[in-house]
């Protein structure tokens, strides 16, 4: 009975978790005093052509810059229990793109106790997810229909300096009528 009772609220406690991030750090190249280098997690180049393209560990999207309308950023607080950081790509057209950067509500309190529950809780994803060979927790969610039919492109950025760095991308290559490639790896 107390096996069966610890199982149900390790489930809870991993259920709740998986929609927390992993902590990823972001920047540019850096050259350790040895000589290696050490690549950036994200690539943002100009292209000869008329299209904002991204590629993330979540999928590729591609936009004609022609067909964007508006381009905004947003912090918002979900169900009382994740702070969602989003940038929106909208488009002439039937779809809304969404990148986002979720962490948990307990990372804008001072509160130590729960930040050090939900980093534990994000290491033991993380471990399952190393020993399984999938990367469940950094997957979109989604429920069906509500937001599987409500046309919406959505992909999970792993962290606040890479949807900065999308930001900044999507809108220079708004502004400027260049095409730019944004990848996060």
């Amino acid at each position: 009975m107390l096996k069966k009772t610890l199982f149900l609220a390790l489930s809870t406690i991993l259920a709740c978790v998986a929609q927390l991030p992993a902590q990823n750090a972001t920047g540019t190249d850096t050259t350790a005093a040895d000589g290696t280098t050490t690549p950036a997690k994200t690539n943002d180049t100009q292209v000869p052509n008329h299209f904002w393209q991204a590629t993330l560990p979540g999928g590729h999207y591609m936009v004609s810059l022609d067909r964007i309308t508006a381009v905004s950023r947003a912090k918002y607080v979900l169900d009382g229990a994740v702070i969602v950081d989003e940038v929106t790509v909208d488009t002439v057209g039937q779809a809304l793109a969404r990148f986002y950067f979720i962490s948990p509500i307990t990372d804008a309190t001072s509160n130590t106790t729960l930040s050090g529950l939900a980093a534990h809780g994000r290491e033991l994803i993380d471990k399952v997810a190393a020993q399984t060979g999938t990367e469940v927790q950094n997957m979109v969610v989604k429920k069906y229909p509500e937001t599987t039919h409500a046309k919406c492109i959505e992909y999970r950025i792993l962290s606040e300096e890479d949807l900065g760095a999308l930001l900044g991308s999507v809108t220079t290559a708004w502004q400027t009528g260049k095409g730019r490639q944004f990848t996060s790896k």
